[in-house]
């Protein structure tokens, strides 16, 4: 605690700005801290942004962290305004990627501090191995007390303090990053921890419960019995959920789903492989998930991939379950849950479906289960029972079944089976569905008699006074059809069943009948516990419900959005290129002259655009519509006297600079003016302008008299200034960047000359003739690279000391005169709107690709360009005043 206080306080020092060092603050001695953060007198704005993100989970009410349905469209413009708010410094490119790990290792209650140049990449496969063995070994206490009073122990209060806070930061990012990044970092890591939530014995027994004394006493099939694995996954099923709340349906169709196959899908080995812990758990995270699933699809969809289900999940699902061959690790206790879980699946989509869907599109489905009971009772009454195998030494055997097939057989399997599908269980499984079904049963599973049979048996085994109160009424061969699971209430005969799935109406002799809610009576046999954990939708527990749907959220996937999106979460997370599909995702109108320059912020949910109708304008990012929707700005800085060449942030404080001749400092949340700078003298205009990298305050500006000069918003005056030439033959400043560090500082001269100053000595370092025309644009990369583009038709790339250029690449028709940086490549723009990708690695004369922009995706010439490296989209600045986002 005492580390991260103080590291929370350096966060908010007052770091050197520019090259003066006169100006740190350092932390005086005996000096107080105020909860955990020092606050100083300059520092307050800082602190009021810094604080912001605690801010936002203090607004989010505790019912919030069920799902955050409650407020689906509201909450989202919510999380548009306050993450805004919050991009604090801590928010550029590489520390949002660490963020995602951060989220990973929350949910495993672990504190490890992320290294700040971790790549995904190695994000996803850190999250992935470190999920497995931290948690198959953490203890569940933490997960296990949410939802339920916490004791007083402070070590439980505050692990549930931090779950709480990790599934809401995960909620806040998910959010934050958009759909593509979500998916592929975020929701993938999730899925994988699912599964782990599930390993190991412990998490697969039954959380006790006061009421009931067997784990498969009657009736809670229906009521989904908790196992301890579901009470640690239920941070993550949230977490899954609200990412399907955000972006609509595709997320579980054409994430999960696929997922889930892939969980349950048979090995590639012969049919006597064992199941190892892993694939044991990924069945039972399966089952959970699917239940999740089907709830939130809307009719017509589960309809459509009701197919897909059965064959892709429940047939393959009940193939492990019900195979003679293949043994659980955790035994027949595991079994028993995979059982539970798939038989209460099974039971949902059928009272989601009604009777006939279920006679077409199921039979397979409950046949396969049912079988089970005959194939044991087929096994037993060729004398082959575990007893009799006990002696045996052979692993697998064959034997013969009265089809005339040969069944591979492990008789230690064979115990398990026995203690799976006993009387109880054909009890506690078909006398629902036969109520659920009526007649149709009998055609469904062949067996009936004798799971009837057998069901009738544990009957008299557990109350014969109940047993003969009912064959009083009815014999019984026929309790399977009419009685209540219950064996004590007669249930209402199929004919005046009053509900047929969810879709609407049921046929009730020749009427037409809608069920009303308050006719949910109907339901007779799912009345079992309705008030507590029984499908029955309930006011006190939402997750009991057998439909929900989706709310209608504005950053639905649809159209443009949901086809990148689809092409996204297939590709390899290890692509380190960029792919240009030029696909139109948003569109940005408000700018009635030019662009002249594009700036995202450092977060990329908003970005900064300057225009010759001389203003900026704040732009959100998140997805919206289907790609042909227009979006407005958030907020528009008018100030400006002329033409706006120049905006960027300046990342430490938290401001925005732009230059139109006078670099103008304001505020980003509030749009205040904080300070101008004029040139000094009208004759020597600024032509050029840049922000220093954090943790430094300064601003480079560069005049026509080739003078660089450093300004601090904080204090009047300069802080520097340095002459890069003398003479006019090295022409105007055209363009500035700074190294990544914020050691050198590079110039770039319309004379094709290149000078490199190094900011802690002040000393030029280089100056070289790079072009033979004028400089167009300069960007400065790790590891001391330059690239620049000129005026004659070339793009360079340069190692900062070195003579020779690394890479030299010449374009045919026009000169590149907007480029951007996207890992070790460069995306470049021409005037002709051709957009292209450049290797600063690999050596050939050619481009990687070469793409013209149709006339449908972008109209007028374009003007600017930048990279989102993060989310892999372009954003294009043209001569109309529009700015387009494409993928």
């Amino acid at each position: 605690q005492e580390r991260s206080h103080s590291s929370a306080a350096l966060d908010l020092l007052d770091y050197t700005s520019g090259v003066s060092f006169h100006d740190q603050a350092y932390l005086p001695e005996g000096e107080d801290f105020q909860s955990g953060l020092y606050v100083g007198e300059s520092l307050q704005p800082q602190e009021q942004e810094s604080l912001s993100l605690g801010r936002l989970s203090d607004k989010s009410s505790a019912s919030e962290v069920s799902l955050g349905e409650d407020r689906p469209a509201d909450g989202d413009s919510q999380k548009d305004k306050s993450s805004l708010k919050s991009m604090d410094s801590s928010q550029d490119l590489k520390q949002s990627e660490d963020s995602e790990e951060d989220e990973e290792e929350h949910e495993e209650e672990e504190h490890e501090d992320a290294a700040v140049d971790a790549e995904l990449t190695v994000v996803v496969e850190a999250a992935g191995a470190s999920v497995d063995v931290t948690l198959a070994d953490d203890s569940s206490e933490p997960e296990d007390g949410e939802g339920e009073e916490l004791p007083d122990h402070s070590d439980d209060k505050e692990q549930t303090i931090l779950l709480d806070t990790a599934c809401k930061m995960v909620r806040w990012l998910s959010a934050k990053l958009g759909p593509t990044v979500t998916s592929r970092f975020i929701a993938r890591n999730l899925l994988r921890l699912l599964t782990s939530c599930y390993i190991g014995p412990t998490r697969q027994q039954f959380v006790p419960s006061s009421d009931e004394n067997s784990p498969l006493s009657t009736g809670n099939i229906y009521q989904k019995r908790p196992v301890l694995g579901d009470q640690v996954s239920k941070p993550v099923l949230a977490c899954l959920m609200h990412v399907a709340y955000l972006y609509g349906e595709p997320v579980l169709t054409y994430q999960y789903l696929p997922y889930i196959s892939y969980l349950v899908a048979p090995g590639s080995g012969s049919g006597g492989v064992r199941l190892n812990s892993r694939k044991e758990a990924g069945l039972l995270a399966a089952v959970t998930l699917t239940q999740k699933i089907v709830v939130c699809l809307s009719d017509t969809t589960l309809m459509d991939i009701l197919p897909k289900i059965s064959q892709e999940v429940l047939l393959p699902v009940l193939g492990f379950l019900t195979s003679p061959a293949v043994g659980f690790p955790s035994g027949a206790q595991a079994r028993v849950v995979l059982c539970v879980k798939t038989i209460s699946l099974i039971a949902l989509i059928c009272l989601r479906i009604g009777q006939e869907m279920v006679q077409q599109h199921l039979s397979d489905t409950v046949r396969n289960f049912f079988g089970a009971f005959s194939l044991l009772q087929e096994l037993q009454d060729q004398g082959l029972t575990a007893e009799s195998l006990s002696s045996c030494e052979v692993p697998v055997m064959e034997v013969p079944l009265s089809d005339g097939k040969l069944l591979a057989l492990d008789p230690s399997v064979l115990v398990e089976l026995q203690k799976v599908f006993n009387p109880e269980m054909a009890y506690i499984t078909y006398i629902p569905f036969s109520c659920l079904l009526g007649d149709v049963i009998r055609t469904v599973v062949p067996n009936h008699s004798l799971v009837e049979k057998l069901a009738s048996l544990h009957l008299e085994n557990v109350s014969p006074q109940n047993l003969q109160v009912v064959s009083l009424e009815q014999t019984p061969s026929v309790v399977g059809s009419d009685q209540d699971p219950r064996g004590a209430e007669p249930f209402s005969s199929p004919q005046e069943d009053t509900h047929s799935g969810t879709f609407g109406s049921v046929l009730v002799g020749n009427r037409i009948q809608v069920p009303v809610d308050t006719q949910r009576e109907g339901l007779g046999l799912l009345r079992l516990s309705a008030g507590t954990d029984g499908f029955i939708p309930s006011s006190s527990s939402e997750e009991n419900t057998l439909k929900h749907d989706l709310p209608r959220s504005t950053h639905m996937l649809c159209g443009n959005w949901l086809a990148y999106w689809q092409y996204e979460i297939g590709v390899s997370q290890h692509d380190p290129r960029f792919h240009f599909h030029q696909i139109k995702l948003q569109s940005f109108s408000g700018h009635s002259g030019a662009i002249k320059c594009v700036a995202p912020l450092g977060s990329e949910d908003f970005f900064l655009s300057g225009s010759k109708d001389k203003t900026v304008r704040l732009w959100p990012l998140y997805n919206y519509g289907d790609g042909t929707s227009e979006v407005p700005p958030r907020f528009t800085y008018a100030e400006h006297k002329k033409s706006v060449f120049y905006v960027s942030q300046l990342e430490a404080p938290q401001h925005v600079v732009s230059c139109d001749g006078t670099v103008h400092i304001w505020d980003q949340f509030t749009g205040k003016l904080l300070r101008t700078f004029d040139e000094l003298d009208s004759k020597v205009p600024i032509t050029a302008v840049t922000t220093m990298p954090p943790p430094y305050h300064s601003i480079s500006v560069a005049s026509a008299d080739s003078v660089l000069r450093f300004i601090d918003h904080r204090k009047p005056g300069l802080q520097h200034e340095f002459r890069l030439a003398s003479g006019v033959s090295a022409g105007l400043i055209r363009c500035l960047a700074v190294s990544p560090s914020g050691r050198s500082v590079v110039a770039g001269f319309s004379s094709g000359f290149i000078v490199l100053l190094d900011t802690r000595t002040g000393l030029i370092m280089r100056g070289w003739p790079a072009h033979e025309g004028d400089i167009l644009q300069i960007k400065a990369a790790e590891g001391n690279v330059l690239i620049s583009s000129s005026s004659d038709h070339s793009l360079t790339v340069w190692k900062e000391l070195e003579q020779k250029p690394l890479q030299h690449y010449k374009s045919a028709s026009e000169p590149i005169h907007a480029f951007d940086l996207y890992g070790n490549e460069v995306v470049t723009g021409t005037v002709a709107n051709k957009i292209g990708v450049y290797s600063m690695l690999e050596s050939s004369a050619l481009p990687t690709s070469t793409t013209k922009l149709s006339s449908e995706n972008f109209r007028g010439t374009l003007t600017s360009l930048a990279v989102l490296p993060t989310k892999c989209h372009l954003l294009l600045g043209s001569d109309n005043g529009i700015i387009r986002l494409l993928a």
